[in-house]
């Protein structure tokens, strides 16, 4: 198990599903975790009691990253609770699927201001607050990024730019010993997905195609993020990683 004693790390969109799973898993293995929030404090709330009862130390934070000026916040937020931060994980994202003919300006910019703009902003801030001792940062991206399924083109389009922060950006971070990677999940078991009207319909096509026959859970990204962010994944970074038991 990788161990993270001494590392504060900051997750977005960790009230639930992946990200939950995520702060949970990082806690496990000994960092201190800000859980951030959007709209959804009382979850939030249940992933750091989670936390604490297993010994850990976290705490929730409310912030919409989506506006750069709340990332910055939510970052120095992370500083002045826990005196640092080594590890940012970039979960918060939206989803939705549309035809090409009923796409409209809302459903893009509703996408493309959490899925990539928050995430470049919340980048921005975490890379000026890691400082010396560098840092690590993991964006949750999509097997969608490289997919071409039909009515997910917006979608699709904010996760293939994820990519392209995770390549260029870990260039530019690299001698300052940052290091940015990405992980694309495939279908994955989530209280959000569960809701979408299609999901099953996902699953019954990409399980077939899937060579470990089931549908992905938070805990199989939680566990590649971790290591991912550790010191034995000190030689990885500009990586796109798929997690999705092998489907292509």
């Amino acid at each position: 198990m990788a161990d993270l004693k001494g590392k504060v790390a900051l997750v977005t969109g960790a009230s639930k599903g992946i990200g939950a799973a995520i702060a949970e898993d990082l806690a496990e293995r000994g960092a201190r975790v800000v859980v951030n929030y959007s709209s959804s404090e009382g979850p939030a709330a249940e992933v750091v009691a989670w936390i604490r009862s297993k010994g850990g130390e976290a705490k929730a934070v409310r912030a919409d990253v989506s506006r750069p000026e709340e990332a910055r916040q939510l970052v120095n937020s992370a500083v002045s609770e826990f005196g640092r931060l080594d590890i940012l994980v970039n979960n918060a994202g939206v989803y939705d699927f549309l035809p090409l003919a009923e796409i409209g300006e809302e459903h893009f910019n509703r996408m493309f201001d959490l899925n990539v703009r928050g995430l470049l902003f919340a980048t921005q801030a975490a890379a000026a607050a890691f400082g010396e001792h560098g840092g690590s940062v993991v964006n949750i991206s999509s097997m969608a990024s490289t997919g071409a399924l039909p009515a997910t083109a917006v979608y699709s389009a904010t996760k293939a730019a994820v990519d392209s922060f995770t390549r260029t950006l870990a260039a530019e971070l690299g001698p300052r010993g940052i290091r940015v990677n990405s992980v694309l999940p495939g279908p994955v078991e989530t209280e959000g997905t569960q809701q979408m009207p299609a999901f099953d319909e996902l699953v019954a096509q990409a399980v077939p195609q899937t060579p470990l026959g089931r549908v992905g859970q938070p805990r199989d990204i939680a566990s590649v993020v971790s290591f991912l962010v550790s010191p034995g994944a000190g030689w990885l970074t500009g990586q796109a990683i798929p997690v999705a038991g092998g489907l292509r």
